[in-house]
């Protein structure tokens, strides 16, 4: 029976469904397609030559591949390696050889306690065959794997780093998940503290770099969690539907072609519609136009507002249904996720109908208009403040308060993206570069899609003006 797989990384962090409660999650499709065209075969990587003959040598039969590993500016990439027709098998890995916490040593599970994870266990062997060095069966797959110098994710930049991105909502989470890393290794600590041949020299930094390898190239299925060797290997773009299925009767793992491919073509891998926030926090990447790009916008109710307590309680009795976020990232009842809205005149899709909701009670200056609202919301379907305001002064007003935020917003965002310029910085390591590019694409994706917002809020308020003058 064939499964679709998913990877790990855009599900782990939900807080309502946790990762041992996935296999349902299972059909989301894995796409594959080709942005560049390689330089024929040159960009074939020598040191992971001997690659594909170990892992072949360790399962016992051929892994079927039609794709040779090489260089991109992804990092280490498949490339077609002969003429690949649409349908065709690309990719073939037998469960065999995929790393799954039953990989784990014994006498190392024995003392994990019973609060470690799928995702701290992966770490653990992943530490365990790098200790080895050589001698480790994984070697020539451990030797292939990303060291620090290659990762991006934020939660590797410093301090002076992450400024650049205080702007965005992957800031707090970018620190939301260090703490939760750190906590994760205080719990180990103790059982490889047991273990001082094995886990000698091992620093949070290295806990750290283990756990990203696992969220951010590990597969979900219905095997459970694993590291699929060679099949990681495939990079992020997302553009056609080819998936990567596991068949459990075979116990194998296969990849198919969507369309043709010529030699030397990167193949890509999709991991999903995801924004640049997340691909930057579990991935360590960005893209330079991001059509996912989402921001999170909060609202409150201010303090001095006489009737907060009221509106509270009306927040309370109606809770709005949230937009599902593709981030996943913990957000707060008052915090909203806007996308690109794509016309500044249409129905305003991608500004949630809750945000526009909540700004409407906001600008109710009277317990009457809270009442109505409450009596309108319990006459229909339940949701509060759905409706435009009977009093077009009221919408306008709503509305328009929206539209200050945004654009207090997309202030700051501007002066953010500004300070970003290459003149700004006329010394810059390899490394600060990179990350000042994947800075200056988050922001400003996240700018795109707080202009088109402001630039529908504008016309929507500016269609509400000959309304009011008639009232």
């Amino acid at each position: 029976m064939f499964h679709g797989g998913s990877r790990v990384s855009n599900l782990w962090r939900c807080p309502i469904i946790p990762l041992v409660n996935l296999p349902h999650r299972l059909l989301i499709n894995f796409k594959i397609s080709s942005v560049s065209r390689a330089k024929g075969l040159d960009s074939l990587d020598e040191e992971c030559d001997e690659f594909l003959p170990w892992l072949e040598r360790k399962a016992g039969a051929k892994i079927f591949s039609v794709l040779s590993i090489g260089n991109s500016a992804y990092g280490r990439s498949l490339f077609a390696s002969e003429i690949i027709r649409a349908g065709d098998c690309i990719l073939r890995v037998p469960y065999s050889v995929q790393i799954a916490p039953d990989n784990l040593l014994p006498k190392i599970k024995a003392v994990l306690s019973d609060k470690v994870g799928t995702i701290a266990k992966l770490a653990i062997i992943l530490l365990v065959e790098q200790q080895m060095g050589q001698d480790s069966e994984w070697a020539p797959y451990i030797s292939c794997l990303p060291q620090h110098v290659d990762i991006h994710s934020t939660i590797f930049w410093s301090e002076y780093e992450l400024n650049m991105i205080r702007q965005s909502s992957v800031y707090q989470e970018t620190i939301n998940h260090k703490a939760k890393i750190e906590k994760e290794f205080a719990v180990i600590v103790p059982a490889l503290e047991q273990f001082p041949e094995i886990f000698e020299g091992i620093t949070l930094k290295d806990f750290m770099r283990a756990y990203f390898l696992v969220t951010s190239r590990a597969w979900e299925s219905t095997k459970g969690l694993s590291l699929i060797p060679f099949t990681d290997f495939m990079n992020h773009h997302g553009v056609s539907n080819s998936i990567v299925r596991f068949d459990e009767d075979k116990e194998l793992s296969e990849v198919f072609a969507d369309r043709n491919y010529s030699p030397g073509e990167e193949v890509l891998i999709s991991y999903g519609e995801i924004p640049n926030a997340m691909l930057l926090l579990d991935f360590g990447f960005t893209l330079a136009y991001n059509i996912h790009d989402q921001v999170h916008i909060q609202l409150n109710i201010p303090y001095h507002d006489t009737l907060r307590q009221m509106k509270l309680e009306l927040l309370q009795q109606h809770p709005m249904p949230k937009m599902k976020d593709a981030i996943g990232f913990n957000c707060s009842e008052d915090t909203f996720t806007i996308k690109e809205v794509r016309s500044p005149r249409g129905k305003g899709r991608g500004l949630p109908q809750s945000l526009r909701a909540f700004a409407r009670i906001l600008s109710c200056t009277s317990p009457e208009e809270l009442s109505d609202l409450a009596m309108e919301a319990a006459q229909n379907d339940g949701r509060l403040a759905r409706r435009p305001l009977k009093d077009s002064r009221r919408e306008f007003q709503a509305h328009q308060m929206l539209l200050s935020h945004i654009n207090h917003l997309i202030q700051e965002y501007d002066a953010a993206v500004k300070s970003l310029a290459p003149a700004n910085f006329p010394s810059m390591c390899k490394t600060f570069s990179s990350r000042r590019q994947m800075a200056n694409d988050l922001l400003t994706g996240e700018l795109r899609v707080l202009k088109s917002a402001s630039a529908w809020l504008k016309n929507y308020c500016a269609g509400l003006k000959p309304t009011i003058r008639y009232q």
